[in-house]
């Protein structure tokens, strides 16, 4: 046996933080420089965890507002049905069959206070309004005397919104007549 003390553990030689023989204003400068790396590193996780909930908090007002778009789009033609039958209803279908036809009026105004309650408004062109192309479908376009071009000029079928979100166009016919 030698009187040669045993090696000891060399670790502290790949860490300067943990030479004890190391400069003490080196290691503040170290010190410092890891603490801001876990600054920097604490910030941007706080930014990230902020940005998620917000998108979780986005994500989920969305899902109230729009989650029931695609039944409200599959409740369209049955608007539509609706609104056809009774347009169709002559005078004397009107008094021949007059509980029927008060059956489907409610049924219609039933269905129109559903949509309301959900967010769902109709959009009624009217003949002779400007065509917006964010809110009506151009089905065809036809030269019409003692129109304007770009006015509508026939309306085939109403259009939907729900809240802010286009559920589906107005279809309507366009004039084309060329200013004189």
């Amino acid at each position: 046996m030698s009187d040669k003390p045993e090696p000891q553990n060399d670790d502290y030689l790949d860490d300067p933080l943990a030479d004890p023989l190391a400069d003490p204003a080196d290691e503040i400068v170290a010190l410092t420089a890891q603490r801001d790396e876990f600054r920097d590193k604490f910030m941007r996780a706080l930014a990230d965890a902020e940005n998620a909930r917000k998108r979780a908090d986005k994500d989920r007002r969305d899902a109230e507002q729009y989650g029931g778009s695609r039944l409200a789009r599959d409740l369209l033609p049955v608007y539509d049905a609706l609104s056809r039958a009774l347009g169709a209803v002559t005078d004397d279908q009107r008094g021949a069959a007059s509980a029927l036809i008060e059956g489907v009026e409610l049924t219609l105004r039933e269905l129109s206070n559903v949509f309301a309650k959900h967010g769902i408004t109709v959009i009624t062109p009217k003949l002779g309004d400007k065509f917006d192309p964010t809110y009506h479908e151009a089905m065809f376009e036809a030269a019409l005397p003692g129109t304007i071009a770009g006015e509508i000029i026939q309306v085939m079928d109403n259009g939907f919104r729900l809240h802010d979100r286009l559920l589906r166009p107005a279809k309507v016919g366009v004039s084309s007549t060329p200013a004189s």
